[in-house]
């Protein structure tokens, strides 16, 4: 095949130059985002009930939500929380299930249930997350000194979200710190009562002022029209017109018993920035849409609404596009750099500033070619995607050293150019292509993963493959190509074969050769004694996500624990934000309910969260270590956390599960155990390191306790009681005046005094028209209760996280406590899906061990030669983990990829050295038919040493050099792909010596034929 190509150059040019005019045009219609599309496999639905308690919102809502959620397909695991005026249940299905159909069919169940919920509740919000739902940036929209902050709202909702929404690309615009304006009526009790009116005279006049007939049409002759009445409101002044009557037909207009006016609806949430109050807009992107160039028309928008709107002040904050710009600015720093240092190794090695160029055109080439895989598997360009890219560029170069290198030392033995060029390419295709074949082998089953990190995998596994397949393309056809073009018209010098530089290696490499195999049994001990060693070091290195980044950045999580109101909630949260001032470049803070469409955290009014970018890391450690102490002084009750700023990939993992949680449930009433009761028997749990879960959490409230014999007496229904508390400290809508999309409520207003001044001066009338103030039928008390009320699919529990180590060797001391109780105790948490996962790596590797023992098995036709190649990769891991530990870095995500690019390298060399080795072996059997089989192995093994020599020096120190530059730069990607490079320079550091001494010492430890050493010259 081979030779009919190459004899073929015009016809295989035209080939290539085709595939590369696709692949640009592919590579253009390419989507780029930040993180593959992946569904996540969960389903959120928010309930919002306004003055409902946790009780009320679990037996009401969240209950009858779960029986009727509880038979859908695929569905895993369910858990709700119910607070104050809000809850959620959480669905979880097992990864694979569609989750299009899981959303519809969530749809279908909640509009059935609708009409058996509370009336006063609005339709459950069905929320699916999705990679795409983390926007992509936040803009503040800030109005100035003296603006309508209703008519910026307006501006928000109706022109800038939908100017936005009108670029190609965006899925949707999510706005928070929305504040409408309402018209409120506060009438006027004395002025009322003097004219023997009441409250409800007033909201009798109101809607019956403010109606409109439903489309009643009036024939007029051969015309035909609709009838409208004209009696409907607009304006305040419109509603202080209307006429209210009294018990004896006299009527006044309402401006002389109520003051009516425009108001700022009273909102649950605030958006901060800085310290001024404004409005944020998350813009989302859709799947297929080129993040950078659409972070691009969205900059330029913001900048027009600067112009068209400067009443108001707009900033870009959040920007995600910074870490995938960081993964494109790595890709081009490894193609820069990984170019220059192969033109440089190449040079010092052999002399020649022809193979570098060679190289230098093949990498760009096959990079190019391996979007046009992109497109035909719907891979997009991603941050996943383009770390598998850089992977696979190291073991592109390797196979172009070993393939131009081999090409040069047929030459060297004689070989015209043509002959050459396809004995070189036939003599190493198969070894190169059980190599490739190997690195999938490793690489590939973890597509196998459940959850998002198979999903994850799967990116950059296609990626992987791609370039890696490209690549063999290119070397076994391209490269010999552009070999041939290059050396037609120059005749072959053997002395620009190899350079002074490596003629020296070579006879540094022949004496340490002698002295390993004259003591091959001690050397050998000593090297598979280095295993243990290597692993007891990689048990000692501690484990996390993803690598520390430096981050100037950091976000503020409070919950105050004390009965505030977002008002004052808003005010502390300015108060942090002063005592920071001139320390951070720009703040922001989310206060109390978030009123983002796609938000599925709790929305509480005590909690908030502040998002600080400060001018330094070294600023944000001293300010957040202070402003901890701060708060802890200053509000003792109120929990804070400070963490770093989370990035997409945070955002992605993030779980707010427990590590190890106790859970129980009360087995008669199935409902929470009473906290006076809970108390004494949480001491008495066999655990001392341990913490409140949710349901434990308890919250001040006030319960009114309504007389019933005393309504009874008095001949006063409960209705009318509920009702007038219900006008009196809820929220009670009279009407609403409709203008085609706007809607402004008409609000009944009353005393802002504190509530007992309320009941006392508020009354109502009994028999024989006697008005009896509220106070004399309802007893107020103060009471702590749960804050949370936490459930599953099989009902309500309690919980409390075990924080001590090696919770699980405590499960029978916690069961018997729950068995004396009464409960029935079970456990949950992170770390049982930790075990899981742990258990499917652990079988997913073994999967992949065997996959590389059935491919070696093929290439060698032995069933003992693969296990010299299975050996070296615990050396190499050792030498990654020796790095990692001299480094003091961690084992993460990225330093285990490095591990799978550096095996796939170290592999590769082991593979082509022992084929070189059997190929030998044939071969010197034919000549030196007089010499033994042990000195035809021992002749065998020295010469393929030296034949591989050069390109396993090659491959492992430009690729070494290319990632250097990484160690020694700063920010967010070079933080990022650090513990990747620690690992392969690690690991080809020891991998290079496994492959020079360790293969030919296991090779011989397998043979039948054990050899004696004799001096080559």
């Amino acid at each position: 095949m081979v030779r009919f190509l190459l004899a073929r150059p015009i016809a295989v040019t035209m080939v290539f130059v085709a595939l590369m005019v696709f692949s640009l045009i592919a590579f253009t219609k390419l989507p780029v985002s930040l993180l593959p599309p992946i569904d996540v496999p969960q389903i959120v639905v928010k309930a919002n009930y306004p003055n409902a308690s946790p009780e009320a919102i679990e037996q009401n809502v969240l209950r009858p939500v779960r029986e009727s959620l509880i038979t859908l397909n695929g569905l895993e695991d369910m858990q709700s929380k119910a607070g104050s005026e809000t809850g959620t249940v959480r669905l979880q299905f097992a990864y694979g299930t569609s989750m299009e159909l899981a959303y519809i069919e969530v749809n279908e169940k909640i509009d059935r249930l609708t009409n058996s919920l509370p009336e006063e509740l609005s339709r459950p919000q069905v929320i699916r997350i999705n990679t795409n739902d983390i926007p992509m940036v936040r803009i503040q929209v800030v109005p100035k000194e003296g603006t309508d902050y209703a008519e910026v709202t307006k501006l928000a909702e109706n022109v800038l979200k939908k100017r936005i929404e009108q670029l190609e690309g965006i899925s949707l615009v999510d706005i928070n710190g929305k504040q409408e304006r309402v018209i409120t009526v506060r009438p006027d009790k004395a002025v009322l009562a003097g004219l023997g009116m009441a409250e409800q005279d007033v909201i009798n006049a109101i809607t019956s002022g403010n109606r409109e007939l439903p489309g009643i049409s009036v024939k007029d002759g051969q015309y035909r029209y609709f009838l409208r009445l004209a009696t409907r409101v607009d304006t305040p002044g419109d509603i202080e017109n209307l006429p209210v009557s009294g018990p004896e037909g006299r009527a006044v207009p309402l401006g002389k018993v109520a003051e009516v006016q425009y108001r700022m609806e009273e909102t649950m949430g605030y958006h901060l920035y800085g310290q001024r109050q404004g409005l944020v807009i998350t813009v989302h992107k859709q799947a297929a849409a080129k993040m950078n160039e659409l972070m691009e028309k969205v900059g330029e928008s913001v900048g027009h609404f600067r112009q068209d709107y400067p009443q108001v002040d707009f900033a870009m904050t959040q920007d995600q596009s910074t870490l995938l710009n960081a993964g494109i600015s790595n890709l081009q720093t490894s193609l820069l750099f990984g170019g220059l240092f192969a033109f440089g190794v190449l040079f010092i090695f052999m002399g020649n500033y022809r193979m570098p160029v060679i190289i230098g055109l093949s990498l760009p080439t096959s990079l190019v070619i391996s979007f046009l895989v992109f497109q035909a598997a719907g891979i997009s360009i991603n941050v996943i995607s383009l770390s598998g890219l850089a992977l696979g560029l190291g073991m592109l170069i390797d196979n172009a050293i070993i393939v131009l290198d081999n090409i040069t030392r047929k030459r060297q033995e004689g070989l015209p150019l043509f002959e050459a060029c396809v004995q070189g390419v036939n003599e190493v295709m198969s070894a190169l292509i059980s190599s490739v074949l190997t690195t999938l082998a490793v690489f590939v089953p973890l597509v196998f993963l459940s959850g998002i990190s198979g999903a994850l995998f799967l990116d950059q596994a296609v990626s992987v493959a791609a370039i890696l397949f490209v690549s063999l393309l290119v070397a076994f056809v391209l490269l010999p190509l552009l070999y041939r073009v290059f050396f037609s018209h120059k005749t072959w010098e053997s002395n620009r074969e190899d350079s002074r530089f490596f003629k020296a290696i070579v006879a540094w490499y022949k004496k340490g050769y002698q002295r390993v195999m004259a003591n091959r049994k001690l050397s050998l001990a000593l090297l598979l004694m280095l295993i243990p060693v290597f692993l007891l070091i990689g048990m000692a290195l501690p484990t996390e996500g993803l690598p520390p980044i430096a981050k100037k950045d950091a976000v503020l999580e409070v919950d105050w624990n004390e009965p505030i109101g977002v008002a004052q909630n808003r005010d502390r949260i300015k108060e942090v934000m002063a005592s920071l001032q001139g320390e951070f470049e720009h703040a922001e803070a989310d206060v109390g309910v978030r009123q983002f469409l796609l938000f599925d955290g709790e929305n509480s009014v005590q909690q908030a969260t502040v998002y600080m970018d400060f001018k330094d890391q070294q600023s944000k450690e001293r300010q957040t270590v202070q402003l901890e102490k701060m708060l802890g002084n200053t509000f003792p009750q109120a929990t804070v956390e400070i963490t770093d700023a989370p990035n997409a990939f945070d955002q992605l993992f993030a779980s707010d599960i427990p590590y190890y949680e106790m859970r129980w449930k009360e087995l008669e009433s199935k409902r929470p155990v009473p906290a006076a009761e809970m108390g004494p028997w949480l001491e008495e749990l066999p655990v001392t390191n341990w913490k409140k879960g949710p349901g434990l959490q308890e919250e001040s409230a006030v319960l009114f306790r309504v007389d019933l014999e005393k309504l009874a007496l008095y001949g006063i229904d409960i209705g009318a009681l509920t009702g007038e508390i219900e006008r009196l400290f809820g929220r009670y809508t009279i009407d609403e005046i409709r203008r085609f999309s706007e809607v402004t409520p008409i609000r009944l207003e009353g005393n802002k005094s504190d509530f007992m001044a309320i009941l006392r001066s508020n009354h109502l009338e009994g028999k024989e028209d006697q008005r009896y103030a509220l106070a004399n039928f309802i007893n107020v008390s103060y009471e702590d209760h749960y804050k949370y009320v936490t459930a599953d699919k099989t009902g309500i529990y309690q919980s409390v996280s075990l924080t001590g180590a090696h919770p699980e060797e405590r499960e029978g001391d916690l069961k018997e406590w729950g068995r004396g109780k009464n409960f029935s105790v079970s456990f949950a948490g992170q770390y049982f899906k930790d075990r899981e996962n742990i258990r499917q790596l652990m079988g997913i590797l073994g999967v992949a061990v065997l996959l590389l023992y059935f491919i070696l098995a093929a290439q060698f036709e032995s069933f003992v030669q693969p296990l010299i190649v299975i050996f070296t990769l615990p050396l190499g891991i050792g030498g990654a983990l020796l790095m990692l530990w001299l480094t003091g870095t961690s084992l993460n995500v990225m330093s285990a990829i490095g591990l799978v690019v550096m095996l796939g390298i170290m592999v590769n060399d082991a593979i082509l050295k022992i084929d070189t080795v059997n190929r030998l072996r044939e071969r010197y059997a034919l000549e030196h038919t007089g010499e033994t089989s042990r000195e035809i192995l021992d002749r065998a093994l020295f010469r393929a040493g030296e034949i591989r020599l050069k390109p396993i020096l090659m491959t492992s120190i430009t690729t070494i050099l290319a990632l250097l530059p990484v160690v020694f730069s700063a920010g967010l990607g070079a933080d990022l792909q650090r513990p990747l490079v620690f690992s392969v320079i690690g690991g080809l550091t020891i991998g290079t010596m496994t492959a020079l001494y360790f293969v030919p010492l296991a090779y011989w430890a397998v043979s039948s034929d054990k050899i004696r050493v004799k001096s080559q010259e």
